[in-house]
């Protein structure tokens, strides 16, 4: 499924306070892994080397991620 460009600029727009994103790069794709395990905030992070990720929270054993774009690609693309 092919997502659209303009939904994701407004969702890095809305976000650019936050910082950088490191997920994902226009003509790219999404750059790191991630999945989505059914929390309406949060997907749980895959990548090994998450430091330095603006979105990346740490909870217990596990690593997430709060980053608005990734969630949305994430949940349209179904991955």
């Amino acid at each position: 499924m092919q997502i659209g460009q303009k939904q994701i600029e407004e969702l890095m727009e809305g976000s650019k306070s936050i910082g950088g994103f490191q997920c994902y790069k226009f003509g790219v794709g999404v750059l790191c892994k991630a999945a989505d395990i059914g929390l309406e905030t949060f997907l749980l992070c895959l990548e090994k080397k998450s430091e330095g990720c603006n979105f990346s929270v740490s909870f217990g054993n596990a690593l997430f991620c709060k980053c608005p774009l990734r969630i949305f690609i994430a949940r349209e693309t179904k991955e």
